[in-house]
């Protein structure tokens, strides 16, 4: 388990992106050549967990998004006006450094983008995440993630549920 907390910040020129390895290169590469275009852009928002002034320990990044009313289980469903489409908050990427994983560093980031999107002040219904295989999946379903229908590694945790 983490010892001290990771300051969260948003990645910036001083920040060595240069070598992250979390060990999926398309996540690395993301990292490096990508998110500063999707941060200027306004395609996605970055943030970083930093073990120093410079290192990135792990990071994430949240979008817009909207989820299809009926893709959620009736449960869900029934609290929410019906609308064809709720919105929603995805998180795109979640990557964590080889140097810590297995520390609970994953699972700290998760609550962080959980408490961005519960404190936004732009509605959602929402955090999304289309986890890249199996072993994601699990990790997000032992956060009380929830599959939506018929997609098994898309899930969602309603913003509702968590405090902010």
């Amino acid at each position: 388990m983490i010892g001290a907390p990771f300051p969260i910040a948003m990645p910036d020129a001083v920040h060595d992106r240069s070598q992250f390895p979390c060990g999926t290169p398309a996540l690395d590469r993301y990292l490096r050549e990508q998110v500063s275009q999707d941060i200027r852009r306004r395609a996605a928002a970055c943030f970083v967990a930093l073990s120093d002034a410079r290192r990135i320990a792990g990071y994430y990044s949240l979008s817009t998004a909207s989820v299809p009313l009926a893709n959620l289980p009736d449960p869900v469903r029934r609290k929410l006006p019906r609308y064809a489409t709720v919105p929603a908050i995805r998180m795109g990427r979640l990557a964590v450094d080889v140097q810590f994983k297995g520390d609970g560093l994953g699972g700290a980031l998760m609550v962080n983008a959980l408490r961005r999107a519960a404190s936004s002040e732009i509605a959602a219904v929402v955090l999304g995440v289309n986890a890249k295989d199996e072993r994601a999946a699990t990790f997000y379903r032992h956060h009380g993630f929830l599959r939506l229908r018929d997609t098994p590694l898309t899930l969602f945790l309603p913003v509702a549920t968590v405090a902010p």
